[in-house]
C-alpha cells in the first residue's frame, strides 16, 4: 500500500505519547504513534507549520502551561502547572499502545527523498516556527520526554510504503506433521495459493513440525515441487514463490512433544521478534496422536500476544463415547471458539451455495419445505482413482465421511434461516436439525463393500466388516419436513467420481397434461441439481413443448455450467477452508454439539456393524454398489438418480 503525502517524524517516548494522546482526542487524527517510539505528524507541505502550531497549543492548553508571549521567547519563560481533575475527567485517559487502531498501524516507514532542495526547504521552515520553545518547555514536564535526535524534524513528499519484512510476522501457522502426505500435498500448497493471492500477510510465518530430523533448507526443498501458481494469473510467480519458501521454517520436535512444544514456542518467538502475532495450529498427526499432541501445545506454544486457533482433521472420534472423551479434554485446554474440525469435503464452492440459493433467491426459498418437496438426495461416489487412506480400515465410509460432510450437507440444506450469517447463528440452526433426525433404524440402512484382488490398485487390507459403502433414508421429524425422505448415498470404488444434491418436488396436483407425460410421471418431476462432480452445475429440470406440429412434451435442463459462466480457477477446499480459520469464520467447522449430535444418529448402527448384525453386501469394484440400494430407494418411494 502506498500513499503519498508529507509528514514529520519526531522521536517521542512511547509512554509520553500515549499519555498526551489520551487527553487530546481530538488530535488523534492529525498524528500515529509507530513502533519504535517516533511519532509521524501528517498534513500538506504548504500548510504543515499552522496544523503542528494548532496541536502545540492545544496541548499548552490541557496542561495548562502559560504561555506569555507567541514570539520567540526562552523555554524557561514557560511555567508549567499541574492538571485540573476536572480536566481528566472530561477526557478520560485512551492508552494508545492498547488502541488496535495505533498499535497495528505499520511498524516501519519507509521514507524517500523526493530532492534534497526540498528537504532542506521544508527543514529551514520547521526551524521557524515555535516548536523549539514548545520543545523545552514541554521536556521539563514530569513524564513526558522529547529525546534529542540527529533527525528531529525530517519532512518528505514521497510515497509511504508499508514494509513489515524485517520485523516479526503478524501471523504465525504451523503444521504438525510437516512431513505427511497431506501436509506436502494440501496444506502447504493452500497456503501458498493464499499467499501468491495476497490472502496472507506479506510476512507470514510458516513453520513445519515433524520428527524427523530436517533443516529450513531441506523442508523447503521438500514442499516447492508441490508448489504452484494459479493458471488465471501467473505474473511473479517465481518471485513469490521465494518469499513464501523464505519464511517457511522447520523444528524438528523430537519424540518429547511437551519438550518439543516448548522448542517449537521459542522458535516462533524468535522469528516474531516480540511483536504481537496471531497463531494457527494445524494438526496433521495420526488420531491416536492427537490428544497428546494438543495437551502439550495448550500448555507450551500458545502466544500470550494475540489469538491461538487449532485446525482438528477428521475423523472426529471413533464413536459416541470415544468422541465425548476426546471433546472433554479438548475443552479443557482450548475455548469452543479456538477448535477448528476441518472437513475438507465441507470447502466445495457446492456446499458454500447452498445458503445462497436458499436465503437470496425469492424462487426456491418459499417451496422450501414438506408442501413442495417430495425427496432430497445427497450423492457422493469416488471411483478408483481416488486413493483410500490408510486409516480407512477401521474407520470406513461411516465415520469418515458420513459422519461429518453428509450429515453437515443435510443440516445445511434443511435448517431455518439463521438470524446473520454469523458462524455461531449458522451452526446454532444446524444443530436443531442434526437433533431432529430420527433414529436410524437398521432397515433403512445398505451397508456395502467392494471386493477386490491383489491384482488392482486399491487398498486390500480392509477388515471383513469395515463398509466402504453406505445409504440410508433419514427423516427430519419437524414442522418443515416432516415426511420427507433425505436419502444419502457415500462409496468409494464405484463407477464414477461423482457430487451432487438432487431435490425431487411434488407433481402437479390435477395436471391437465398427465395424459401427454405418459405413466411414468417420474420423468416429468421438476428437479433442482446441484453438482459438483465432474462439472459444477446448477440444474433446474422442468417440462417444455417440443417445437412444432403437435403437443408433445419434453423433460429438459435449464442448466448453469460454471467453467462456460465463470472464466476463473476453482480454489482447492482446503484454501478456502483455511481462509475461514484465518478471518475466524467457523460455519463451515463442527461445534462440539454438532459433533455429539450427529454421533448420536450414527451410533446405533455403529453398535449393530459391531455386534455383526449387520453384515455389509459385497459390490463389484467399479460397478454401481451394492443392489440393496436400489430396493431402499424403491421402499421410500424415490426413482435411483442413474436410471
Amino acid at each position: 500500500m502506498s500513499v503519498s503525502f508529507s509528514h514529520f517524524s519526531l522521536p517521542f517516548s512511547e509512554s509520553s505519547i500515549a499519555r498526551s494522546v489520551s487527553l487530546f482526542p481530538d488530535a488523534a487524527d492529525n498524528f500515529q504513534l509507530l513502533r519504535g517510539s517516533r511519532l509521524v505528524l501528517y498534513g500538506g507541505a504548504g500548510n504543515f507549520c499552522w496544523r503542528f502550531c494548532g496541536l502545540k497549543l492545544r496541548i499548552l492548553k490541557r496542561l495548562n502551561i502559560q504561555q506569555r508571549s507567541r514570539k520567540h521567547v526562552p523555554a524557561n519563560e514557560f511555567k508549567s502547572i499541574k492538571n485540573q481533575d476536572k480536566d481528566q475527567s472530561e477526557y478520560p485517559s485512551r492508552n494508545l499502545a492498547n488502541d488496535e487502531q495505533f498499535s497495528e498501524a505499520a511498524s516501519t516507514i519507509s521514507l524517500s527523498n523526493d530532492s534534497t532542495e526540498e528537504h532542506a526547504r521544508a527543514t529551514s521552515q520547521s526551524k521557524k516556527s515555535p516548536l523549539p520553545s514548545s520543545q523545552s518547555a514541554i521536556s521539563k514536564r514530569p513524564g513526558i520526554s522529547l529525546e534529542p535526535s540527529s533527525s528531529f524534524v525530517q519532512t518528505h513528499s514521497s510515497n509511504l510504503n508499508v514494509d513489515d519484512h524485517h520485523r516479526g510476522p503478524s501471523l504465525s501457522i504451523a503444521i504438525i506433521g510437516a512431513t505427511g502426505e497431506l501436509a506436502r500435498k494440501k496444506i502447504f500448497p493452500a497456503l501458498f495459493a493464499l499467499y501468491y493471492s495476497g490472502f496472507l500477510p506479506e510476512n507470514v510465518g510458516i513453520f513445519g513440525y515433524s520428527r524427523k530430523d530436517l533443516t529450513d533448507e531441506d523442508l523447503r526443498s521438500l514442499i516447492a515441487s508441490t508448489l504452484t501458481c494459479r493458471i488465471d494469473h501467473q505474473q511473479n510467480c517465481g518471485d513469490k514463490m521465494d518469499a513464501f519458501l523464505s519464511r517457511t521454517y522447520y523444528l524438528n520436535g523430537g519424540y518429547d512433544n511437551k519438550e518439543g512444544m516448548s522448542k517449537l514456542n521459542a522458535r516462533m518467538e524468535q522469528i516474531e521478534g516480540g511483536y504481537r502475532a496471531n497463531r494457527i495450529f494445524y494438526l496433521s498427526v495420526p488420531q491416536e496422536a492427537l490428544l497428546d499432541v494438543a495437551s502439550s501445545l495448550a500448555d507450551n506454544a500458545q502466544t500470550m500476544k494475540g489469538w491461538n486457533r487449532i485446525i482438528i482433521e477428521k475423523p472426529f472420534g471413533f464413536d459416541s463415547l470415544s468422541s465425548q472423551l476426546f471433546t472433554k479434554s479438548l475443552l479443557s485446554k482450548f475455548e469452543e471458539k479456538q477448535i477448528y474440525r476441518i472437513d475438507h469435503l465441507l470447502g466445495r464452492n457446492l456446499i458454500e451455495n447452498l445458503t445462497v440459493l436458499r436465503f437470496s433467491n425469492l424462487v426456491f426459498e418459499p417451496l422450501w419445505s414438506r408442501t413442495y418437496i417430495r425427496n432430497v438426495q445427497v450423492i457422493l461416489s469416488e471411483d478408483l482413482s481416488m486413493q483410500i487412506g490408510r486409516y480407512f480400515d477401521g474407520y470406513g465410509v461411516i465415520r469418515d465421511i458420513v459422519h461429518s460432510h453428509m450429515l453437515q450437507t443435510v443440516a445445511l440444506l434443511a435448517m431455518e434461516p439463521p438470524i446473520s450469517l454469523d458462524g455461531e447463528d449458522i451452526r446454532n440452526e444446524k444443530v436443531k436439525v442434526l437433533r431432529s433426525i430420527r433414529k436410524l433404524e437398521p432397515s433403512d440402512v445398505i451397508l456395502g463393500q467392494y471386493k477386490s484382488t491383489s491384482g488392482e490398485k486399491v487398498d486390500v487390507s480392509l477388515s471383513s466388516l469395515t463398509p466402504t459403502f453406505f445409504a440410508a433414508a433419514l427423516y427430519i421429524d419437524n414442522a418443515r419436513w416432516d415426511g420427507v425422505p433425505f436419502l444419502i448415498k457415500a462409496g468409494v470404488g464405484l463407477i464414477k467420481h461423482r457430487v451432487e444434491i438432487r431435490i425431487q418436488f411434488n407433481h402437479v396436483p390435477g395436471n391437465i397434461y398427465r395424459e401427454r407425460i405418459g405413466h411414468n410421471t417420474d420423468l416429468a418431476t421438476n428437479e433442482l441439481i446441484l453438482c459438483d462432480v465432474p462439472d459444477e452445475a446448477i440444474l433446474v429440470k422442468i417440462n417444455n413443448k417440443i417445437p412444432g406440429l403437435g403437443l408433445q412434451l419434453d423433460a429438459s435442463e435449464l442448466n448453469l455450467l460454471y467453467k462456460d459462466k465463470y472464466n476463473i480457477e476453482v480454489p482447492d477446499s482446503y484454501e478456502h477452508l483455511l481462509l475461514d480459520v484465518i478471518d475466524g469464520d467457523n460455519h463451515l467447522f463442527l461445534r462440539s454439539d454438532e459433533l455429539a449430535a450427529a454421533w448420536s444418529i450414527l451410533n446405533p448402527v455403529l453398535q449393530e456393524i459391531d455386534q455383526n448384525n449387520i453384515v455389509p453386501e459385497l459390490y463389484e469394484l467399479g460397478g454401481r454398489g451394492p443392489v440393496g440400494a436400489y430396493y431402499l430407494w424403491a421402499k421410500h418411494g424415490v426413482r435411483w438418480a442413474e436410471d
